[in-house]
């Protein structure tokens, strides 16, 4: 039986790990790369993840690497748009999916459906059927290993920055806190476990604040304040 050739949509972090490792399981795709917006920092957009660490996450998985600048300081107003025209390129080279590490507590399917169906390529959502529980299970049975790098101020605080993600630590989420971390509460660097063929060595900085500004579905864009862990490779 044929694969599908697909796209995976990269972030660098735990769900995007796991939903990876399912994928690979299945032998249903053939993953012809991994797609990561980055901003004019050259870092990954949420997880503040420098281009060179995502390399050698790339590089380690052993899955080419497709880098696409948002053209933006900080932020993913347009990421309609880039989405749109990545989906197009990826078209021409035979791609009919592109796979996401979604959680289903919004109506991200939904939207990223409106993005790619006019493409011509189809939504695939490996962690759409579990919740937010059962991911994290997964997660931690699965041998994977990150660790967080940044945190939505007003729902973590600093001290949560540069820590490993283990069940003590989500257990220690204050009450309202996703163990996901699906309402931006958190994100993640993910850097061991059986998806790499070698651990990918990284150093934390100091914890620093700043901002990020997102186009809500509305059309309003909304800035966000966060704790980044000063990931370097």
């Amino acid at each position: 039986m044929q694969k599908i050739k697909a796209v995976f949509n990269w972030s660098g972090g735990k769900d995007s790990a796991l939903a990876l490792h399912k994928i690979l399981q299945s032998g249903e795709y053939e993953v012809i790369a991994l797609l990561t917006m980055i901003d004019k920092r050259k870092r990954s957009s949420f997880h503040a993840i420098p281009l060179a660490l995502l390399e050698r996450q790339a590089e380690s998985i052993g899955i080419p690497l497709r880098v696409v600048e948002t053209g933006i300081p900080d932020g993913l107003s347009d990421y309609a748009a880039v989405t749109r025209q990545a989906a197009a390129r990826f078209r021409e080279e035979g791609v009919s999916a592109f796979i996401f590490g979604d959680v289903p507590l919004h109506d991200v399917r939904v939207y990223r459906e409106q993005i790619l169906s006019p493409e011509g390529i189809s939504v695939v959502e490996p962690l759409w059927h579990l919740s937010p529980e059962q991911v994290m299970e997964e997660y931690f049975t699965s041998g994977l290993r990150s660790v967080i790098v940044t945190t939505t101020a007003s729902a973590l605080g600093e001290e949560y920055v540069g820590r490993p993600l283990t069940r003590e630590l989500v257990e220690s989420f204050p009450p309202g806190v996703d163990v996901c971390g699906e309402n931006g509460e958190y994100h993640t660097f993910c850097h061991d476990g059986p998806l790499f063929s070698f651990p990918v060595p990284f150093r934390l900085g100091t914890p620093s604040p700043g901002q990020l500004s997102i186009r809500l579905a509305d059309g309003r864009e909304q800035a966000f304040s966060y704790w980044y862990a000063g990931l370097e490779a």
